[in-house]
């Protein structure tokens, strides 16, 4: 399967925090996935768009507006956004319908800066999936495959399962 260039829309969320002390204060950096997609030699051709810097608890409703004009306004089909993932799945619900698209929402439970991050995995299966999958709204995270309408973050365990 060909795929064109893959746009790539970063809104914040764990993925990029930065924090500053033991304390935990942090903020949500600049995105570090042009850095990450070099350092692993990715030769399919993206473009990022940074949309916004917020943690995913004050992504609003406006904010999923802006998202999924983004992403119709695209003349990219495939997308993958990095999201906090406190309220990804609310997101992913906002974009389901959006015609054309293959959609793929990923982000990270540890800071893509940590050593012990998931984010390098999550992104790089994001990334594949949305060359694989067929045109929808997906979450990937926890190395599985959701449809974004049958996924929950199950807090109690820290990963995403199915409905």
């Amino acid at each position: 399967m060909s795929v064109d260039e893959i746009l790539i829309v970063t809104t914040g969320g764990t993925i990029d925090k930065v924090y500053f002390d033991a304390k935990s204060d942090y903020e949500v950096g600049e995105s570090v996935l042009d850095e990450l997609l070099k350092h692993a030699h990715v030769s399919q051709p993206f473009f990022i768009s940074s949309l916004m810097r917020k943690d995913s608890l004050e992504i609003n409703d406006q904010d999923r507006v802006l998202i999924s004009n983004t992403i119709k306004l695209a003349t990219q089909t495939h997308i993958v956004i990095t999201h906090g993932t406190d309220t990804m799945t609310e997101t992913a619900a906002c974009l389901s319908g959006i015609p054309g698209k293959t959609i793929v929402l990923t982000g990270s439970l540890a800071p893509a800066r940590f050593a012990q991050s998931d984010a390098t995995f999550n992104v790089g299966m994001a990334f594949a999936a949305v060359q694989a999958l067929p045109e929808g709204v997906y979450i990937v995270m926890n190395g599985k495959v959701f449809t974004a309408d049958a996924v929950r973050k199950d807090r109690s365990i820290n990963e995403f399962v199915t409905l």
